[in-house]
This record gives structure tokens, sequence and C-alpha cells, in this order.
């Protein structure tokens, strides 16, 4: 099998991960080498210390994975206990491409044999911007031939990021009517346990072909004991 140049392929996928568009939902990449059926990975996060990081990272450290992050200098202190500090910027592959080995899960956009990718539910009545990027990675994904899971949250209820609870009811209504009933499913609300759980299943469970997961099946996400 060919070498992975990690530098090369963090530094260009981060080129075509650019956007204007702010980013409320932090989204995250996974890849997994084979073996699939390794008990303990050795992860490497970029947006570690995030919203979703945050959530992401202590749960791997709990279940014995090996993770390691990327940081800004200063912020080693925000990180998980029992999670390794990187020093580097997540906005410049080269600060970080030669310390990615030995991680056999990288949390970016780089590829070897299993791509997790976190992106967001659509079509969508809103953030047009930021769904045709995530629909631009998708598309390169499944171009590239890899394996890969691509996960479809809409918003991400957690601290700080709770405002849309007060549109449930409004959802329930759109749920029980036939002609918004699917955009209400796939635009539904999930919660940051259950996309970190969702995160962990794909780290732990690598697929062959492209899976789409989407809120519903986001929202029923639990973890093996």
């Amino acid at each position: 099998m060919q070498k992975t140049n990690w530098r090369n392929l963090t530094e260009s996928t981060l080129c075509m991960s650019g956007s204007a568009f702010p980013f409320c939902i932090l989204h995250f990449a996974f890849f997994i080498p084979y073996p699939a059926r390794m008990k303990s990975r050795h992860v490497f996060v970029t947006g570690g210390t995030g919203y979703l990081g945050g959530a992401l990272v202590p749960r791997l450290v709990e279940r014995g994975h090996t993770v390691r992050a990327l940081v800004r200098p200063g912020s080693t202190g925000k990180l998980s206990p029992g999670c390794v500090p990187v020093p580097g910027n997540a906005l410049e592959g080269a600060t970080f491409a030669d310390a990615i080995a030995p991680a056999d899960t990288f949390v970016q956009l780089v590829g070897v044999a299993h791509f997790v990718y976190v992106s967001v539910a659509q079509p969508a009545p809103v953030m047009k911007a930021y769904q045709a990027v995530r629909a631009e990675a998708e598309s390169l994904l499944r171009a590239s031939g890899l394996n890969a899971t691509i996960l479809r949250p809409w918003y991400i209820l957690g601290p700080g990021h709770r405002w849309p609870v007060l549109m449930k009811p409004l959802y329930w209504l759109c749920e029980r009517l036939p002609a918004t009933r699917d955009g209400a499913r796939r635009t539904g609300l999930v919660t940051l346990p259950q996309m970190a759980a969702a995160l962990v299943q794909a780290v732990e469970n690598p697929r062959s072909g492209v899976r789409i997961v989407e809120a519903p099946e986001i929202r029923t996400a639990t973890l093996a004991p």
C-alpha cells in the first residue's frame, strides 16, 4: 500500500474545507486504518478543546483509547485529563502534519482506510453556504473510493447551545404533517452526549462503503460497556 503523505493531505483538505460561513457546528473527520477490530486506538484530535471535542475526548479516554490533541499554545489546560497536548495551529497543516504518527485514527480531513466525517443535514432551508461546503466534501469522499461514515446533524444541543429547544413544539407538529415530516426528521435536534456517542460508535465500528447517519439515528446512539 502506498504510504500516506500526511503533510500534503492535511494542507490540501484544510484548503478544501475553508468557508466564510460561521461554524456553528464543530466538524470532525475520523480516519480509521485497519485492522478494523482493534480494541484500543491511538487517536489524534484537532479541536479537542472545542464544543464537540470537549465531549468526545473524555469519552475516548474513558474507553481506553490513547488520545493526543492539537491545541493552541496556552490552551493545554483546557484539555481533558488523560489527553496528551500537541501544540500547533489547526489552520496550518505544516505545524502538526509531522506529529500525527503513530496515530491510527485522525480527527481532521485526511484519509486512509475509513473516513468518518461530520457533515450537516441536507437539504435544509437555511445555512446554504455551510451546506454547500459540506456537500462538496461528501462528494470528494465518494469520489475517493474510501470507506466512509458521514454523520449529518443539524443543531447540537448542549451548554450554551440550547435556544432551539423553543422550537420543539414546531418540530412535533411538522413531524406529524406528511408534507413536512421528512424535513423535520432530517433536521431534528440532537444532544451533545448523543453526538459524542455517535462519533465514538463511528471510531470503534468502521464500515465498508459509504454510510450516511442522519439525526434520527444519531439520537439513538448508545455505547456498549
